[in-house]
């Protein structure tokens, strides 16, 4: 077996989310896993719109999608 047909980013997506998916119910059935108030997703969002800046609502939207749905153009990088 090589290296890179060991691990969980080897895995293709399908069964990742699978493994996820249990993971995640069995924090909540044991009562671990983290619920979101208000007021801690208030906060996120907050920290979010800091570290984005002024950039407006069109520019920002899609942040967080995959790379694989959307046609990127490469940029030249500025010193």
């Amino acid at each position: 077996m090589a290296i890179k047909d060991r691990g969980f980013a080897s895995m293709d997506q399908q069964k990742r989310r699978e493994i996820a998916s249990k993971g995640g119910r069995a924090a909540h059935q044991k009562g671990t896993a983290h619920e979101w108030t208000s007021e801690e997703a208030r906060e996120a969002g907050r920290k979010s719109s800091v570290r984005l800046g002024s950039r407006s609502r069109d520019e920002v939207q899609g942040v967080g999608e995959s790379v694989e749905n959307k046609e990127t153009e490469v940029q030249p990088w500025v010193p």
